[in-house]
């Protein structure tokens, strides 16, 4: 296997913050605010402490961070320490290359980087995507946790598909692939949505997946759409809770959701707050800290 190793053009650094866990989303934003990804990792798992990570370019976007950190301080009122380390492209690239090798999740995906190229696993379903910006992406409990919850539900075969907060968009390529369906993926941030479309078009999906711009159910594309077989959700815990009256009123009869994003630990409070809707479980799936939940609406007799 060779890996192609391609220099970035400006200086890179790391930024980083720890927090307790009910803080971890707030922070998780704020460092998003200039970060493309944001890793989260376990730093003490008997205080529940976690370390926030981001890599940006030197000097790119302080003001917006200063003001995202203190709108957090205030929110969560804690102040974290920031902490900022000088970080080697090249060896930035390396090593997320190295830490980015074949993923092969459930029975029937493998994600690779671009970055490989050795000949692909056979039999299963190749999703490719640029290790440079693949944090989160395959490696990822909540990404895994959607995969095999989609495989699960695959012999349902939904019609009318809904990723919400894409990303990458590698879960919507994901049931495009599997379910030979079309599928809209949207997203709040700009960004998020160029990266989507390029790896829609890398994946030759483009007649698949429909990627745009949008803000969560308040989109065009999503109340034309509506209502759906299948709704992606893989976001946060909170914003998840919030959005469970919308999510509900859009999910069609019999239709199923998968929930992600969230730690184990707060299964039980998104899933309170989808019950209530009317939504019922019908699968966990614990990935390491990360939890995907697949619910369903039932039927009307």
């Amino acid at each position: 296997m060779t890996l192609k190793i391609k220099r970035h053009a400006t200086a890179l650094e790391t930024i980083s913050v720890v927090v307790p866990e009910e803080h971890v989303e707030i922070f998780e934003n704020a460092l998003g605010t200039i970060c493309p990804t944001v890793g989260i990792f376990e730093e003490d798992s008997d205080k529940n402490i976690w370390r926030l990570e981001g890599i940006k370019d030197v000097g790119y976007g302080e003001e917006e961070l200063a003001n995202a950190l203190t709108l957090a301080n205030s929110i969560s009122g804690i102040s974290p320490e920031l902490h900022r380390k000088a970080t080697e492209s090249d060896g930035w690239l390396a090593r997320t290359y190295e830490a980015f090798p074949e993923q092969v999740i459930g029975k029937r995906f493998i994600i690779r980087g671009t970055h490989l190229d050795d000949t692909p696993t056979p039999s299963h379903l190749v999703l490719t995507l640029d290790a440079g910006v693949a944090f989160g992406s395959g490696e990822h409990g909540s990404t895994r946790g959607c995969l095999i919850a989609l495989e699960k539900i695959a012999h349902s075969k939904p019609k009318r598909i809904l990723d919400l907060g894409c990303g990458s968009g590698i879960l919507a390529m994901g049931a495009g692939a599997l379910l030979n369906k079309k599928v809209l993926a949207v997203d709040i941030e700009p960004w998020s949505v160029r990266a989507a479309k390029q790896n829609v078009i890398r994946n030759g999906l483009r007649n698949l997946v429909i990627c745009e711009h949008g803000n969560g159910w308040l989109s065009p594309s999503i109340r034309k759409k509506a209502p759906f077989d299948l709704v992606f959700a893989n976001i946060l815990a909170r914003p998840l809770c919030k959005m469970a009256k919308d999510l509900a009123k859009n999910l069609a009869p019999g239709g199923k959701v998968i929930l992600s994003g969230l730690l184990a630990t707060q299964i039980p409070m998104v899933l309170i707050a989808h019950q209530r809707q009317g939504l019922k479980l019908q699968e966990k799936i614990i990935q390491g800290s990360w939890a995907a939940l697949i619910l369903y609406k039932p039927t009307t007799s």
